[in-house]
C-alpha cells in the first residue's frame, strides 16, 4: 500500500493515505451514514410508536433528539478537528455513532432510544464535518475536487431517498429496529477501513473555544426546539446566539473567526436548501402514505428513481464549471417543486410522482454539489474542519426552522409550494456577486 511522505511541521496537515479513490468511497459512505440515520426513521415511525408505546411528545423527540443534538454540535465538531486532529475526531465520532445505532436498536424503552439518537447525533457532529475536511485536504484542488465534490454531493442528496426507501423495505419485512442495525456493520467498517487507509494528519494546535462551543450549541439547541415549542425558548436562543456574536469578538481564538465570511453567503443558500430538502423528505412520505394510501415498503420503492438522479446529477455537476450551473439546477428543483404542489388525492406514481420527482432529483444534485463547492472556496487548508461543520451546520439548523414552518402550513400542497418558492429565492441569491461566488 502506497503512502506519502509525512509532511513537516509547520505545513498544512495533509493526512497519509492510500492512493487512488478508496478512502473518497470510505469517508463518503460515512457522510451517507449521516444523512441516512436523520431520514430512516420517518417511515418506520408508526411501527416505532406502536413497539415501544410512545407518546405524541416521544415520537417527536426520535427525530428531534438527533437533529438538534447533530445540528447544533457541528460548529465545534468542525473547529475540534482543526484544533486536535480530523482523523483523531472523525474515528471518535465514528465509535460513538455505531455504538447509538446499537442502542438504539436495542431500546427497551421511550427514553433509551431518545437518549441513543441524542448520542448519535453527537457521533454525526463529529464525523460529518472532519468527514469533509479529509476530503477536502486529500483532493486540494483542481478537477479531482471537483470529481470528489460530485461524489460527496451524491451521497449527501441520495441519502434522504435512499433513506425513506431502505427505511420501508426494512421496516416491511424485519421491523423498526432493523433501520438501527443496519447502520452498525457500515459504522465499524467504516472505522476499520479509516484507521487503515488514511493516515493521521497532524492537529493545528491551539485550544478550542469553549465559551463559544457552549452559547452556539445551546443557542441553536434553544432556538430550533423553541420554533415547535414555547417562543420564550426561541427568543432565549436568539440572546444566546447574540451572547455567542460578542465572545467571538473577543475571543483570542474564536470558534468562528471574521476570516470565514468569504463563506457567509454560500452559508446562507445552503440553509435555505437544508429546509427545502428537510420539507421535501418529510412531506413525500407523508403525502404518499396518508393521501394515496402507500404503505412503507411502496414508499420506499417509489423513492428509487429520485435517489438515482439525485446521485447522477451529482456526479455530472462535479465535472462541470460556470456560474450558471447553480441558478439552472435550482430552477429545475423550483419546476418539480411545483409540480408536485398538486398533491391530488387519486394521484398516480407515473402521472404525478415521477416526473416532479426526476426533475427534483437533478435539481438537488446540481444545488448540493455547487454550494459545498461554493461553502470550501477560498478558505485555508487548516480551516478545513470548520468549512466542513459549516457546510453542514448550515444545511441542518436550516432544515430544522424551515420545517417548523413549513408545518404551520395547511396542507402538504401548500408545503411543496412554499419550497419552490424559496427555492427561487436561493436561485436569485444566487446571482448576488460575492467573492466566494466569483471562484466558483
Amino acid at each position: 500500500m502506497n503512502r506519502t511522505a509525512p509532511q513537516p511541521t509547520g505545513t498544512d496537515p495533509a493526512p497519509r493515505t492510500a492512493t487512488g479513490w478508496t478512502p473518497l468511497v470510505v469517508l463518503a459512505t460515512a457522510q451517507f451514514l449521516v444523512v441516512l440515520s436523520a431520514s430512516i426513521v420517518n417511515v418506520a415511525l408508526p411501527r416505532i410508536r406502536a413497539g415501544l408505546e410512545l407518546s405524541d411528545t416521544a415520537q417527536a423527540w426520535t427525530v428531534n433528539a438527533y437533529v438538534l443534538a447533530f445540528g447544533a454540535l457541528l460548529l465545534a465538531g468542525g473547529r475540534a478537528g482543526d484544533v486536535y486532529g480530523l482523523r483523531r475526531v472523525f474515528l471518535t465520532g465514528v465509535g460513538l455513532f455505531a455504538a447509538s445505532s446499537l442502542g438504539a436498536a436495542l431500546a427497551p424503552t421511550a427514553t433509551t432510544l431518545i437518549v441513543s439518537r441524542a448520542v448519535q447525533g453527537v457521533g454525526a457532529a463529529l464525523l460529518a464535518p472532519t468527514a469533509l475536511a479529509l476530503v477536502l485536504t486529500l483532493h486540494p484542488g483542481g478537477r479531482a475536487r471537483g470529481t470528489a465534490l460530485g461524489v460527496w454531493g451524491a451521497v449527501s442528496g441520495a441519502g434522504g431517498a435512499a433513506g425513506v426507501l431502505l427505511g420501508g423495505v426494512l421496516t416491511s419485512l424485519y421491523g423498526w429496529r432493523a433501520v438501527f442495525v443496519v447502520m452498525v456493520p457500515l459504522a465499524l467498517a467504516v472505522l476499520v477501513a479509516t484507521w487503515r487507509l488514511v493516515g493521521a494528519d497532524r492537529p493545528r494546535g491551539g485550544s478550542l473555544d469553549l465559551p463559544g462551543a457552549v452559547t452556539v450549541t445551546a443557542g441553536l439547541v434553544a432556538l430550533t426546539y423553541g420554533l415547535s415549542g414555547p417562543w420564550v425558548i426561541a427568543v432565549a436562543g436568539l440572546v444566546l446566539l447574540g451572547v455567542f456574536v460578542v465572545l467571538q469578538r473577543r475571543a483570542p481564538e474564536p470558534l468562528l473567526p471574521a476570516r470565514m465570511k468569504v463563506v457567509a453567503l454560500p452559508g446562507v443558500l445552503m440553509a435555505l436548501l437544508g429546509a427545502v430538502w428537510l420539507g421535501l423528505f418529510y412531506f413525500l412520505p407523508l403525502y404518499q402514505q396518508r393521501v394515496l394510501g402507500y404503505t412503507p415498503l411502496e414508499a420506499g420503492l417509489t423513492q428509487l428513481p429520485l435517489a438515482i438522479v439525485i446521485s447522477l446529477a451529482s456526479w455530472a455537476t462535479g465535472r462541470l464549471s460556470g456560474r450558471a450551473v447553480l441558478p439552472a439546477g435550482l430552477a429545475v428543483l423550483a419546476v418539480g417543486l411545483a409540480w408536485l404542489s398538486r398533491t391530488p388525492a387519486d394521484g398516480s406514481f407515473p402521472v404525478d410522482l415521477l416526473g416532479p420527482t426526476l426533475l427534483i432529483g437533478a435539481g438537488l444534485g446540481v444545488a448540493f454539489v455547487r454550494l459545498t463547492a461554493l461553502s470550501s472556496a477560498g478558505v485555508a487548508a487548516s480551516d478545513n474542519g470548520l468549512a466542513g461543520g459549516l457546510v453542514n451546520a448550515t444545511r441542518q439548523i436550516g432544515g430544522a426552522v424551515g420545517l417548523s414552518f413549513l408545518t404551520l402550513l395547511p396542507s402538504i400542497g401548500s408545503a411543496f409550494l412554499a419550497c419552490a418558492a424559496l427555492t427561487l429565492v436561493i436561485s436569485l441569491l444566487s446571482a448576488l456577486p460575492a467573492r466566494s461566488t466569483r471562484k466558483a
